[in-house]
């Protein structure tokens, strides 16, 4: 997991020269204006870097991601002192549709 990360580091390092070599913005991760939170639930940055690691593999030649996991730690405490905390949830993004066999539809 710390491999990834640091590599996500350095791949925002990467992002963030080429934005400011093209004098474009960088995205910010920000408040939804829908939902009163502390949390940054608008994740711009974040997919940007995510997309742009695959621009990089592509631009590469390397292999594509079939599918990319992230963990989002939001909301309050489950209990005092808890580290587990009320909307903590995981996102997949498949970006091969091959991957996907089923799909079932719960009514």
């Amino acid at each position: 997991m710390r491999l990834n990360l640091d590599f996500l580091a350095e791949v925002y390092k990467t992002f963030e020269q080429e934005r400011l070599s093209l004098s474009l913005k960088m995205p910010i991760n920000r408040d939804s204006p829908n939902v009163a939170s502390k949390d940054k639930v608008i994740r711009s940055l974040d997919c940007a870097i995510i997309n742009y690691v695959h621009l990089l593999n592509e631009r590469a030649g390397l292999p594509k991601f079939d599918t990319v996991r992230g963990i989002f730690v939001e909301g309050d405490p489950a209990y005092p002192g808890s580290e587990i905390y009320h909307k903590t949830h995981v996102q997949i993004a498949v970006r091969n549709p091959d991957c996907i066999k089923v799909v079932f539809i719960h009514r």
